[in-house]
């Protein structure tokens, strides 16, 4: 479990990050400078602050490969947040791309995804 707990974290910063899509979407729709836009901008420029530290301290744990390939699933969330929220249709070719997304992700973290540690040249 203590080994799954980093990806785990990883993946609720992504998906806080998708948030910000929502915020953005929504704003795009109210009259610029209203109240509900500069609510729904703030919210956004909120998400992305919060996202931007928690994205650096999970680079800590994670290797950099592992965590951007992961990146991709906020693809997965902003199509499911199109269909629920914002009533989009999803294709088949969206389908099979998320099918993708994930193929390519397990691959990605199952391949080990360490990093080599340098040597002293000893062997």
């Amino acid at each position: 479990m203590k080994k799954l707990l980093p990806y785990l974290v990883l993946h609720l910063i992504i998906f806080i990050y998708t948030l910000g899509g929502i915020c953005s979407k929504t704003a795009a729709g109210k009259e610029f400078l209203s109240f509900e836009w500069i609510f729904f901008y703030g919210l956004l420029l909120f998400i992305l602050a919060v996202y931007a530290v928690l994205w650096q301290q999970i680079l800590k744990k994670l290797p950099l490969n592992v965590a951007y390939s992961n990146k991709a699933v906020g693809v997965i969330w902003a199509m499911m947040w199109g269909v629920t929220i914002f009533g989009e249709k999803v294709s088949v070719g969206g389908i099979i791309g998320a099918v993708l997304i994930l193929a390519g992700i397990v691959l990605m973290s199952a391949g080990g995804g360490e990093e080599k540690k340098e040597t002293d040249g000893d062997e």
